[in-house]
């Protein structure tokens, strides 16, 4: 059986051709909280090593013998992040200083992936490195709802150019941006920025929106 990669399978979610409205269903991820500049902070390293250690746990969990109920063959998700400041509203436009992010970093999991399974990684990571903060990690379902979204073709603080672009074709579909505490600015890496010129990044930036 061919494994499972959902950039290809749900190509609607990650890889839209266009800008497009898109409604999106409740996933499981697991995730990390976190503040500070992602260029220069720990805090978001640490994030970074703690979900990729957990996914990777629990895709490789079949060397051991020890697969979840339901396991089956798949590509780890790409990284993903919720970003916004203290200051309300905040819409993807990068702040003057990046040092006032707020973030959540996420990676998504496949569907097998429980409360208990989350639990069982966790105990199975801390052996192999102990010195990782387990505690900041947690498991999260989660339904994003009605979104705008396009892929952004370039590096990162270019963002704000195609997000205009993305609030101007809402607008002409009847859609508002509808950003709040729990409707955050969203981003999708599907470039890995260590092997990737900047020139050549992919990002999926989703705006959650709602009727005008």
């Amino acid at each position: 059986m061919d494994k499972i990669d959902y950039k290809r399978t749900e190509k609607h979610l990650y890889l839209p051709k266009v800008p497009a409205i898109v409604d999106v269903p409740e996933m499981v991820f697991f995730a990390v909280d976190g503040k500070g500049d992602p260029n220069t902070s720990a805090a978001y390293a640490e994030a970074l090593e703690l979900l990729y250690g957990l996914s990777f746990t629990v895709k490789m969990s079949k060397m051991g013998g020890e697969t979840p109920e339901g396991y089956f063959e798949y590509v780890v998700p790409p990284l993903e992040g919720l970003w916004w400041t203290e200051e309300p509203g905040f819409d993807g436009r990068s702040p003057k200083d990046k040092a006032d992010f707020r973030w959540t970093s996420l990676i998504r999991q496949p569907d097998f992936v429980t409360e208990e399974v989350f639990s069982w990684a966790k105990e199975r990571l801390l052996k192999k490195k102990p010195a990782l903060d387990l505690k900041k990690a947690r498991f999260l379902r989660w339904r994003e709802g009605v979104c705008a979204h396009v892929v952004h073709a370039g590096p990162y603080d270019d963002e704000p150019g195609t997000l205009d672009k993305l609030e101007a074709f809402a607008a002409e579909a009847g859609y508002r941006p509808d950003h709040s505490e729990v409707r955050r600015h969203h981003e999708i890496y599907l470039s890995n920025p260590k092997r990737t010129a900047a020139a050549r990044l992919k990002t999926l930036l989703r705006m959650p929106v709602a009727r005008d």
